[in-house]
């Protein structure tokens, strides 16, 4: 029984964006499903865009994203002799020829078939000419002039392309290096690949690897050419719908897995079913059952996503990924409470890890100022009185448990005869600077004694100038 063997192939152009990530996550799962091996291959050949810093961008995106690879990073350009020798057993064998025709000559075919709405492609003139080595040129494939290219697309169906369709498409540049569809055909062979899982702008290129594939003796693989992702104005997906960039998902806040989850149900479903672990993804994913149709970016759904993911995560996973983000608030997690107690706080409280780590701050620094509005309905005179007592009462306070502190609000105020909402409401603002947190008790345990104090003073100062300027 064959192996399967899938691989991702990004070009280091730029950052891993949405649309490959997505690729790279159907060819990673049905490795898996199928108990194969996902093969990690970098496209560096467009020598002038590439870049070291996009290959890292590449790398750090499935990382954090998890998508683990058996094989690789294998890199292109460090390939060369292996695609030359294929291009010259294409020569000897008849299979490819050189070209030298003139800019000129292929721009006046470029223009003529504009003018005559047919095909864009070259001519054959140099097929039967002798062209020397020694001279510029460049190496076409010799594609069959009759004929029809089919395959079965495991998300199209049957695909059909005339060979008439295609021209001589150039394997090799006039500088020697060697271009796509050609390196494509030889990593893929070489690598064993049995499946290939891409976007379908690529669905026109399988005929021509095809025909390469033949032409050299090889076994070709099988195809699956998704969907495009589109942004909620039904055009691609780009820059001005917002991120794109995998890391800047991360950057923005969201959880791997949660992104995960969004990415596998863009053009894959299993019933109804939302909400899928890795284990369930691995075991229910098939690329047979992937949509033709475009899908939509909903970032409200993601966000919906990210939500569930962070009220249903564990305390330490969420701590250890939340941490990275109070550092980029100037914030070390160490010097305070325990990070893992303020997640198991605020879970309920956030739909992203950016906005945990906001409405967290107070814990590990005094705020800047009170909310206006919270401070204007609770820091009033009428609540100078319950400040003090809380006051006087936490001082002496050795039990910082968040029961204990608990019963000292309900203490505090039966004595003073009153609701514990007045009590309780002035103390939140006094310390935590808005009208929101988590419930009080456990807000002053994770404050601590002397941040409470200090900010409980604060707010006392705030209402005798209000009272000043009365």
């Amino acid at each position: 029984m064959t192996t399967i063997r899938t691989r991702f192939a990004p070009s280091p152009t730029g950052y891993l964006h949405v649309g490959g990530a997505r690729t790279a996550l159907f060819s990673w799962l049905y490795a898996r499903h199928h108990g194969g091996a996902f093969v990690l291959r970098i496209e560096d050949t467009d020598l002038e865009r590439s870049t070291e810093a996009a290959v890292n961008a590449i790398l750090e995106g499935m990382t954090w994203l998890g998508l683990e690879y058996e094989e690789g990073p294998f890199y292109q350009t460090h390939r060369f002799d292996r695609y030359n020798e294929v291009i010259d057993e294409l020569l000897a064998s008849g299979h490819a020829y050189r070209c030298n025709c003139s800019k000129e000559r292929l721009d006046g075919l470029r223009a003529a078939a504009e003018k005559s709405g047919g095909m864009r492609g070259y001519d054959g003139h140099c097929r039967d000419k002798f062209v020397s080595p020694d001279e510029p040129h460049v190496v076409r494939f010799r594609n069959p002039e009759t004929g029809v290219v089919a395959f079965d697309d495991q998300v199209h169906g049957k695909v059909v392309v005339h060979n008439s369709e295609l021209d001589d498409l150039i394997i090799r540049r006039t500088d020697g290096s060697p271009t796509y569809n050609l390196t494509v055909v030889v990593d893929d062979h070489d690598m064993g690949i049995t499946h290939v899982i891409r976007g379908d702008d690529h669905k026109r290129n399988a005929s021509r690897q095809i025909n390469i594939f033949k032409a050299l003796g090889w076994d070709v693989p099988r195809y699956a050419h998704v969907a495009l992702i589109m942004g909620d104005d039904g055009t691609k997906l780009s820059k001005r719908h917002g991120a794109v960039s995998v890391m800047q998902y991360k950057e923005d806040g969201f959880l791997p897995e949660a992104l995960l989850n969004y990415l596998v149900r863009l053009g894959w479903s299993h019933g109804d079913q939302e909400i899928f672990s890795v284990d369930e993804l691995i075991r229910l994913f098939d690329i047979a059952d992937v949509n033709k149709a475009a899908s939509t970016f909903n970032t409200e759904k993601l966000l919906w996503l990210n939500q569930h993911y962070i009220k249903a995560g564990d305390p330490a996973h969420l701590a250890h990924l939340l941490s990275y983000h109070m550092g980029k608030l100037g914030i070390d997690p160490s010097q305070g409470p325990d990070l893992v107690e303020v997640v198991k706080a605020q879970q309920e409280r956030a739909r992203t890890l950016v906005e945990m780590a906001e409405i967290s701050s107070f814990f590990y620094r005094d705020f800047d100022e009170f909310d206006a509005d919270a401070a204007k309905k609770h820091l009033r005179p009428v609540a100078r009185e319950p400040l003090e007592r809380m006051r006087t009462a936490l001082e002496v306070q050795t039990d910082w448990s968040p029961e204990a502190l608990h019963q000292l609000v309900m203490d505090v105020s039966a004595e003073l005869e009153v609701k514990m909402g007045k009590v309780a409401q002035p103390l939140r603002v006094a310390v935590v600077g808005r009208a929101a947190s988590p419930g009080i008790d456990v807000t002053l345990s994770l404050v601590g004694q002397a941040a409470c104090l200090r900010r409980i003073d604060r707010a006392l100062d705030y209402i005798s100038k209000r009272e000043t300027n009365a």
